[in-house]
């Protein structure tokens, strides 16, 4: 008479037991679930405080051109600069992308990946090795296919500097560096109906810091060195100790005092926080 709710009891038990595991396992998945997005929320809280969020927190764009048809002979040392300055910058935590002898469109492709890798919280770094021209208030780099015979040709052929620092800053660049060794006397001018020697003063916008190798409105001739002046002293400045500043004005001074006053760089800076080339020597960028 006791054996009907023995054998229930014993199916209950089994029942219970099945329903005990199922919830364990359900329970376990649930955690394990829950982990993971923590995992990934802390993840990408870090990626954003670290400038990150699927961007490059420390990006940079260096184009060398020296192969100019209108000029007399090519420039070496716009590509050897080029090429030391990426390895540097590389070997500084930066996302390099270098351009050499780029005609107008590789500048403007280019200048579209560097936008696209810039995200609020960036340092970004332009430098451009060549042939630059003025043309009223603003200064243009020159690609090497340009086609200039007149002041207007260099507004269609030429990409302005300007229009790369407001590019920066549409994205929301924290810090943009540029440097511009470009204040040659190019092989266009004799055919301006009027021209300016140099470059136009290039005024930083917020939270910038531009160097050129040379007071706006003068010329520079090349040194007969692997490097340019510029460059040369720019190397011997970067360091995880020195802020992005400070390397810019040593440079500067470095070059005017072996010229003798010749060349001058020209320095402009608006940063609102110091900002190091080297990311394990710096606080603020």
């Amino acid at each position: 008479m006791h054996v009907g709710p023995l054998r229930l009891s014993r199916r209950s038990i089994g029942i219970a037991v099945a329903v005990a595991g199922v919830l364990s396992l359900a329970i376990g998945a649930h955690a394990a679930l829950n982990m993971r997005a923590l995992d990934a929320a802390k993840a990408t809280a870090s990626d954003q405080d670290n400038g990150v969020a699927g961007h490059a927190s420390r990006v940079a764009l260096i184009i060398g051109n020296g192969h100019y048809p209108d000029a007399n002979a090519p420039l070496t040392q716009p590509i050897n600069d080029a090429r030391a300055l990426t390895e540097a910058l590389r070997r500084d935590g930066f996302e390099v992308d270098v351009v050499e002898d780029a005609s107008k469109d590789d500048m403007s492709r280019a200048v579209a990946r560097l936008k696209a890798r810039i995200n609020p919280g960036s340092v970004v770094m332009l430098f451009f090795g060549g042939y630059g021209v003025q043309v009223g208030r603003e200064s243009y780099m020159v690609p090497v296919d340009a086609a200039i015979w007149k002041e207007s040709d260099v507004r269609r052929d030429g990409v302005s500097i300007e229009a790369v620092l407001d590019v920066m800053k549409q994205k929301g660049a924290r810090a943009r560096l540029v440097v511009v060794d470009a204040s040659r006397r190019n092989p266009y001018e004799r055919r301006f109906r009027s021209f300016s020697h140099g470059l136009a003063p290039i005024n930083a916008p917020d939270n910038a810091l531009i160097l050129s190798s040379a007071t706006p409105g003068q010329v520079a001739d090349d040194s007969k060195g692997q490097y340019s002046v510029l460059m040369t002293e720019l190397l011997n400045n970067l360091n995880a100790q020195t802020g992005a500043e400070a390397a810019f004005n040593k440079t500067r001074g470095a070059i005017a005092r072996a010229s003798e006053g010749q060349q001058v760089p020209s320095v402009s800076s608006s940063l609102s926080e110091d900002v190091h080339f080297a990311a394990s020597g710096n606080t603020g960028g």
